[in-house]
C-alpha cells in the first residue's frame, strides 16, 4: 500500500523538479519501498522519462536527499555567508532543526536510517557546507580546532539534537535543550570573546596557524606546491 500523498504537483513544472517532488511526497511516510510506477503516475511522466533524469529509481532517491538538504541549510545552494560567521553558524544549526522539525518522517529517513561502515548519503555535502562556514571564522582567528573537527563536531550534534527533538511529543517538547546544545558546541570549538586578543601562548599559536592555514587554502601567496605541501603539514601539526 502506498503512502497517502496529499500534495498536488504542478503539471507545468519541469519533468526533472515534478520527478524530485513526488519522489519526497512520497519518501514523507519514511519509506523507500514505493515503485517507480507510482513516483511517475504522481510526477506525471513515464518511466523512460525517469531513467533519462536519473539512470534509476535509487538515483532519483539519492537525489531527493542532497535537494532536500541543500534547500533547508541554503536555498541559494551555496552558503550566503554574513559579516558575522558565528551568527551564521547559529543560523545554520537552528535552520537544521527547524527543517528537521517541519519533515520529521524525511529527516528520519535521511539521517536515521544508516548501515554501518557506509557513511550518510548527505553527510559529505553538510560538512563541506560547514566547512566552508568555518574556514571564514578560522581566517579572522575564532577557532581552536581546524574547521573539518569543527564541522564534524556540529553536524554530529546538530543530527543528534534534531532526531531527540523529533523523538519527542509535539506539546512536552524541549526547544531550549537545541540552544543549550548549540552554544556548548560552539563554546567548545570557539575562542571565548574574552580571550581572542589575550589567549596564551598556546591558544595564540594555536588559533594562528588554524587562521593561516585557511588563509593559504583560499589563497597560495604564490607558494609552490612543494611550498604548500610543507606549510600545511608544519601548521597542521602546530594547530592541531
Amino acid at each position: 500500500m502506498q503512502p497517502e500523498v496529499t500534495l498536488g504537483i504542478n503539471e507545468a513544472a519541469p519533468a526533472r523538479d515534478r520527478l524530485l517532488l513526488a519522489a519526497a511526497q512520497l519518501m514523507e511516510g519514511g519509506d523507500q519501498s514505493f515503485s517507480t510506477r507510482a513516483i511517475c503516475d504522481l510526477a506525471g511522466v513515464t518511466a523512460p522519462t525517469l531513467y533519462h533524469h536519473f539512470g534509476s529509481k535509487q538515483g532519483l532517491v539519492d537525489a531527493v536527499i542532497h535537494h532536500g538538504f541543500t534547500q533547508y541549510v541554503s536555498p541559494a545552494g551555496s552558503p550566503e555567508l554574513s559579516d558575522d560567521p558565528v551568527r551564521d553558524l547559529r543560523d545554520g544549526w537552528d535552520k537544521h532543526v527547524d527543517f528537521g522539525l517541519q519533515h520529521p518522517n524525511f529527516y528520519a529517513l535521511l539521517y536515521g536510517d544508516v548501515v554501518p561502515g557506509r557513511p550518510c548519503a548527505i553527510t559529505g555535502p553538510a560538512t563541506d557546507m560547514l566547512v566552508r562556514l568555518l574556514d571564514e571564522a578560522a581566517r579572522r582567528g575564532l577557532l581552536r580546532v581546524p574547521p573539518p573537527e569543527a564541522a564534524a563536531q556540529i553536524l554530529s550534534a546538530n543530527v543528534g539534537v534534531t532526531l531527540s527533538l523529533i523523538t519527542q511529543p509535539d506539546d512536552n517538547r524541549d526547544l531550549r535543550l537545541s540552544e543549550r546544545v548549540r552554544e556548548a558546541i560552539l563554546a567548545g570549538i570557539l575562542i571565548a570573546p574574552q580571550h581572542r586578543a589575550t589567549g596564551g601562548p598556546a591558544a595564540s599559536r594555536t588559533t594562528a596557524a588554524i587562521a593561516l592555514l585557511a588563509a593559504l587554502d583560499r589563497d597560495p601567496a604564490g607558494l609552490t606546491p612543494g611550498e604548500l605541501t610543507l606549510m600545511r603539514e608544519l601548521l597542521t601539526r602546530i594547530g592541531g
